[in-house]
């Protein structure tokens, strides 16, 4: 997939603040169709709350954020998934007393189109096995890695052209989090394009064909994952390597 496709996502010199602090200064990012795009960074860097302002969940107070050509800096989150923006978000934030199919219908709720709602949930059925195993169960009484899935399959069910996935690895074990990205993988060779907030710098560099990495609510490096998995100051920092 080509840097000369089309941009799908563009955000231009964002500064969202959460009160008087500023969390994200001036930050820009592009996501081209079809790629997947990893923003690195500590805890703190910035990289939940760009999430959240392209959402609209925090409005920016400057910068504008272009979504398949229109400023949607302003306009409300569930306009915004409308227009095909969904996120997978840190902690899941299931809805806990649901089963798991009343949260993946969830995920569905702007549309009308019944008959192409139930394929969607075949299709994240088949994406998760387990999920339709568990179709019945209460969401809260699901392991870590069964809630991630539902989290993601929830937001595949509005259909997204760009999904976003924040910290998809968080508390999972080492298999669980493999088999996630396998199927983030698979995610994306279907055609949507993936913006990917992880902490574990390693996996998500493996994944990503670029990546940003922030540091206290600013760009300071962006290159192809490959580069940025060569860098020194990357494999320090982010990597572990010493």
């Amino acid at each position: 997939m080509s840097d000369n496709g089309a941009a799908l996502l563009e955000v231009e010199d964002v500064h969202t603040f959460y009160g008087t602090i500023e969390a994200v200064k001036g930050i820009s990012i592009t996501v081209h169709e079809g790629e997947v795009v990893t923003l690195i960074g500590a805890n703190g860097a910035g990289k939940s709350t760009t999430l959240r302002s392209i959402q609209g969940i925090n409005r920016p107070k400057t910068g504008r954020i272009v979504f398949k050509g229109q400023d949607i800096v302003g306009r409300r989150p569930h306009e915004i998934v409308k227009m095909g923006i969904s996120q997978s978000p840190e902690g899941r934030r299931l809805f806990s007393r649901m089963s798991v199919r009343e949260n993946l219908e969830m995920g569905a709720f702007q549309r009308s189109d019944k008959a192409g709602i139930q394929q969607d949930i075949d299709r994240v059925y088949e994406l998760f096995p387990r999920l339709q195993e568990r179709r019945m169960q209460k969401a809260g009484t699901l392991s870590g890695g069964e809630q991630q899935m539902c989290a993601i399959g929830r937001a595949l069910m509005a259909r997204p052209k760009l999904l976003m996935l924040d910290e998809p690895s968080l508390g999972l074990a080492p298999i669980l989090v493999e088999r996630i990205f396998e199927i983030v993988r698979e995610i994306n060779h279907q055609g949507t394009a993936i913006l990917l907030v992880e902490q574990n710098a390693l996996i998500a560099l493996a994944v990503a064909k670029r990546g940003y990495v922030l540091e206290t609510g600013r760009v300071v490096l962006h290159d192809t994952a490959q580069a940025l998995r060569q860098n020194e100051q990357v494999r320090k920092a982010y990597l572990g390597e010493v």
